[in-house]
């Protein structure tokens, strides 16, 4: 089950308290205080695991409470400090604090980790509170609270190109035709109901991953159909091929309302660059020429059929080549950066 939302509470460990003790040894009278501190709490983390693609186990579980330190004992010994609780996310994950909005961190890569609720200090034992004027205090301190918050996880994949159209334009056939995928390919509109992911191999060991998400309808950004919901998805991809199938009733108005509906959504998918792909094209007759689109802001236009297998390797060869060109641009330079408005 692919789940690509959570929320979790967690709490970081409590302090162990300091120790009140007096050295007592034969030969040493008045030894002195000899109360250790307690050891810290541990923190509540999230470290990035490759190998996961989902959220699914934090559906299952939802409170992370790390170990409290271990109090302070005398002759000076110090508790031993809480181990921190590790959680295990995919790459892409977001973490917000549910509450207020805050921004904990962003997990991209292998080993990418972000501590979202710290342990609480170890409190200090009375040896700490000795001075000259007062040689036997009695003082201790209690170990500090952990941090404790509710988590926010929102997991949105990364990949170099992100497939866009409405239902039935052909994204799943393009994506199974190029890749090892195996996406739910059929006649009816909303087959692809969660994001698919598949790596393109090409020629002289260069791949990139490609990403398919549930068709786009109108009022998508307001929450119609399902591509509002996997919308984010694509958010990080380098750039984005928009699908028309040639037998659309009207290509051109449905090229511009997926223009619309990712400007409405959020800006910055409105930067991604993108090209045009008409699809299906072994619908058309021998001499019958794919529909022409406008599409100024698009830095190219395709023509493909995954059944026919027409027009693939120019398109992956292309698209290659933009996400390549993007990836070694500089943030705010070149077509990244364009802003398009309906």
């Amino acid at each position: 089950m692919f789940v690509d939302r959570a929320v979790i509470e967690v709490r970081g460990g409590v302090g162990g308290s300091g120790a009140e003790a007096f050295r007592r040894e034969k030969g040493v009278p008045r030894g002195g205080p000899s109360g250790g501190d307690g050891g810290n709490g541990g923190d509540v983390a999230l470290q990035v695991d490759p190998q996961l693609s989902t959220l699914l186990d934090f559906s299952y579980q939802r409170h992370y409470y790390a170990p409290r330190g271990q109090h302070g004992e005398g002759s000076n010994r110090t508790g031993r400090d809480g181990e921190d609780m590790v959680l295990l996310v995919p790459p892409g994950t977001v973490a917000t604090d549910a509450d207020t909005g805050e921004v904990l961190g962003e997990l991209l890569a292998g080993g990418d980790r972000v501590v979202v609720a710290r342990g609480g200090r170890g409190g200090r034992g009375n040896a700490r509170f000795a001075t000259a004027t007062n040689q036997a205090p009695r003082r201790w301190e209690p170990g500090e609270e952990g941090e404790e918050r509710r988590v926010q996880l929102e997991l949105k994949l990364i990949a170099d190109v992100g497939l866009v159209g409405e239902p039935n334009a052909g994204k799943s056939t393009l994506l199974a035709a190029v890749t090892a995928a195996r996406p739910k390919v059929a006649e009816y509109p909303f087959t692809t109901l969660t994001p698919n992911l598949g790596v393109v191999q090409l020629s002289g060991y260069r791949t990139f991953v490609m990403a398919d998400i549930p068709g786009i309808i109108e009022g998508a950004h307001e929450g119609k159909g399902l591509g509002h919901q996997f919308l984010r998805h694509i958010e990080r991809t380098r750039t984005l091929a928009l699908l028309v199938p040639v037998d659309a009733a009207d290509p051109q108005a449905e090229y511009d309302a997926l223009r619309e509906e990712l400007a409405a959504y959020s800006r910055r998918l409105a930067k991604i660059p993108h090209c045009v792909v008409l699809t299906k094209t072994d619908l058309l007759g021998p001499d019958q020429a794919p529909p022409a689109i406008a599409a100024p802001h698009a830095w190219g236009a395709f023509a493909m059929s995954s059944v026919a297998r027409k027009g693939l390797t120019e398109l992956l060869e292309a698209l290659w080549e933009r996400s390549r060109s993007v990836a070694r641009a500089e943030p705010g330079e070149g077509e990244a950066e364009e802003w398009w408005t309906p």
